[in-house]
């Protein structure tokens, strides 16, 4: 599969990622365990050797999984990228943001254990502490980094303005952020990225299965779903992305492919878009058409046929906010 360099890094990973935040469960009713490990299994037949994962996918499940995966199949660790993160600790009562070095100690080694790995090839901040400082945070990973531990510094879900104070510190090789043709609120961070030799990855690339095109205007999610609590899902727009996802899939027919292929070369090939785009999967059916998908890109015309489809249903694309998913910090405890 076609690879990219990461930042300024050493790294190279495939365009298209296998992302494992659902094969965590958390969020998603629950894993099952043999089926996830099938999953990423296929994936690295098929080519996808770069895995995203974080500890906060089901308090460490999603790694341990990827680290049996890997254990059971034939690949050599030096031809997988793996990525991982850190900056969350758990309690009982949920998740919060915890990016002190101390804690970063800790995760780091539980995280090598879980994957059954010496090194993590890129080690991402998840989501940024406002009780920590940038700078304690940014050298401590940059100590990593300078150890051996990990091959590339990333952060996740940091404004322009936190990846400045960041680049004073530590190095930045990569920033992952939420991204795909129904929700681009982030777009203008996207372009800040590739303005400063960052390389990005999109979280959410399928809108959280919406542009899997499986739902109807009657969808409804029980409580224990995050889509229950994602305006995407909810009030008057719904109906109206329904329609939209509708009229894409026919577009996507039309040339020979799927919805799920056109959402991923959409953030591959829009500019600004995504140098990796994270393909959520938690059973081995929905990586169908992965290596199609990598072997063909849209043209300057279909992507703005696209938009065409997309705004005669929605007249707001960049609507969203970051609020719906990030964990408190400890101060809001």
């Amino acid at each position: 599969m076609k690879k990219v360099k990461l930042g300024r890094s050493d790294v190279e990973a495939t365009r298209i990622a296998l992302g494992t935040w659902a094969i965590g469960g958390t969020g998603w009713g629950g894993t099952d365990e043999e089926q996830s490990i099938e999953t990423i299994k296929t994936a690295i037949d098929k080519g996808v050797t770069t895995i995203d994962t974080a500890p906060a996918y089901g308090q460490g499940l999603s790694e341990e999984l990827i680290g049996r995966a890997i254990a059971q199949s034939e690949v050599n660790r030096e031809d997988l990228v793996l990525a991982t993160k850190a900056g969350i600790d758990f309690t009982d009562d949920g998740n919060y943001r915890d990016s002190r070095p101390a804690h970063l100690e800790e995760e780091l080694q539980a995280s090598l254990d879980r994957l059954q790995t010496d090194y993590i090839d890129l080690y991402q901040i998840h989501w940024p502490d406002t009780d920590e400082s940038i700078e304690k945070t940014a050298k401590k990973m940059k100590e990593f980094y300078e150890q051996g531990k990990i091959r590339a510094i990333g952060v996740s879900n940091f404004s322009p303005e936190q990846m400045d104070e960041w680049q004073k510190y530590a190095p930045i090789h990569t920033s992952q952020m939420h991204l795909n043709m129904l929700q681009r609120y982030l777009i203008e961070w996207f372009e800040y990225c590739h303005n400063h030799e960052i390389s990005t990855l999109s979280w959410g690339s399928l809108a959280h299965g919406m542009l899997t095109g499986k739902y109807s205007k009657d969808a409804s999610f029980p409580d224990d779903d995050l889509r229950s609590n994602i305006e995407l899902f909810q009030g008057d727009r719904f109906p109206s992305l329904i329609d939209a996802v509708e009229e894409l899939q026919h577009f996507a027919e039309k040339r020979d492919r799927n919805i799920i292929q056109l959402s991923i070369r959409w953030l591959l090939d829009h500019k600004p878009g995504a140098d990796v785009a994270l393909w959520g999967a938690r059973k081995p059916s929905q990586l169908d058409g992965v290596n199609e998908t990598d072997e063909f890109q849209l043209t300057n015309d279909e992507l703005r046929e696209i938009d065409d489809i997309l705004y005669n249903h929605v007249d707001d694309l960049e609507n969203g906010t970051l609020k719906e998913y990030g964990p408190p910090v400890r101060s809001e405890l």
